[in-house]
């Protein structure tokens, strides 16, 4: 049976909250100043964003060193916390990329869509890195799911977030 890492799920818990609180926090303190969208507005083919406006380069880049900032505080390093907030991005603009696709709005609930792709690919990208087991990334990616949800409404509650999810 595959052991369970408690301490390293925590720890990259705390990253995938820093990259994916980040953006939503600079968005309530700095409103669209230095917001440029990732997809500079472009179209794909079926005529919708390729990304929709709330991907933004500031966002991006500010998950990325907030998490190496958080994942030397928390002992996993600065290069695997960068790693964990550039990949919990991409997971983020490819599940923006697939919604868009479905025709949904930016920032639409698709639960499940919305925490798979951004707490899976970081994971898995740091799994040797760090020594998770795939019993850990399935865990992770669980409570992550679900603490997505609470904590968005809670944000949402709290006004800092614009939707309750």
């Amino acid at each position: 049976m595959a052991q369970v890492h408690l301490w390293l799920i925590v720890q990259c818990m705390i990253l995938l909250a820093i990259a994916n609180g980040t953006p939503v926090i600079a968005k309530k303190i700095l409103g669209e100043w230095l917001a440029w969208p990732v997809d500079g507005g472009w179209l794909f083919f079926d005529g919708r964003p390729l990304l929709g406006r709330s991907k933004t380069f500031r966002g991006v880049i500010l998950a990325i060193f907030g998490s190496a900032v958080g994942g030397y505080l928390i002992g996993l390093g600065a290069g695997i916390g960068a790693l964990v907030g550039l990949n919990a991005m991409v997971g983020d603009m490819l599940a923006s990329f697939f919604k868009r696709r479905l025709g949904l709005t930016p920032s639409a609930e698709a639960p499940g869509f919305d925490q798979v792709p951004e707490s899976l690919l970081p994971l898995l990208t740091v799994k040797n890195l760090v020594g998770l087991s795939v019993l850990d990334i399935l865990i992770g990616v669980g409570v992550f799911w679900a603490g997505e949800l609470v904590v968005s409404r809670l944000l949402y509650m709290l006004r800092i977030r614009d939707r309750p999810y």
